[in-house]
């Protein structure tokens, strides 16, 4: 059995700390005992960019806010599908995952980083679902495991009801707010329903294939705002 060693570790803001590990070939960022992510399971990150951007694939000029960097998954798949027009914002708490990404985890963002599409923000995510005003046309939120598989407490004010109220705002008309999980949650689905989101779940293989366990993808848009564009604007060329 190949052992795992340790590349590089870093804090997060509000205590605890990250742990970039290998293992050959394979990387796993570790948060204490519990793995955040691993470069061999992509398939659930892949599809809450897809499920997402697919239908904004015909769109004049969208924006896309994602929360949390990662190994790059989410954002790789959002790219692949978004227009050359698009704007995708990625925020990540951690300043080390953005020099990983462009480090030891570079071959998994394949050139990402660079794509013109792309700015990056180091600071959290619900600072700035905060500051924006309809500004987005999808809010993609990968932090943490979860809202029910928290490491950081202060990630529960992405998912509690002033939380959820900010992510509406910061969306345009006709916006998702699109939330990964790695377990189900009443209660959340709950509040976003309480918040006056209509909410869309789907379960999702974290291999990307048949077999292995299953992760849920929340998919909830404000029921005030129309589910398509209207005439004269940007087109979605299909709901999820």
């Amino acid at each position: 059995m190949i052992p795992w060693v340790q590349l590089d570790a870093a804090p997060i803001p509000d205590g605890g700390e990250l742990r970039l590990m290998r293992r050959g070939s394979e990387l796993s960022i570790m948060s204490g005992p519990i793995e955040l992510m691993n470069s061999r399971l992509s398939g659930s990150e892949e599809a809450l960019a897809t499920l997402t951007c697919e239908p904004l694939a015909a769109a004049a000029g969208p924006s896309v806010l994602i929360g949390g960097l990662g190994m790059g998954f989410t954002l790789r798949a959002a790219l692949a599908v978004l227009p050359a027009s698009a704007k995708v914002v990625v925020a990540e708490l951690v300043p080390a995952v953005v020099a990983w990404a462009r480090g030891p985890m570079s071959d998994l963002f394949a050139g990402s980083l660079d794509d013109p599409r792309v700015t990056i923000r180091e600071g959290d995510v619900a600072e700035i679902i905060a500051e924006a005003r309809a500004a987005y046309d999808a809010i993609l939120l990968d932090v943490d495991n979860g809202p029910g598989g928290l490491n950081r407490d202060a990630n529960d004010g992405l998912y509690d009801m002033r939380g959820l109220a900010a992510s509406a705002r910061a969306l345009r008309p006709g916006g998702v707010l699109a939330v990964w999980s790695a377990v189900q949650d009443a209660g959340f689905v709950q509040r976003l329903r309480r918040s006056g989101y209509v909410v869309e779940e789907k379960r999702v293989r974290a291999t990307g294939g048949k077999r292995g366990a299953r992760h849920v993808i929340w998919l909830a848009r404000p029921a005030s705002t129309p589910s398509a564009r209207t005439a004269g604007s940007r087109p979605a060329s299909r709901r999820p």
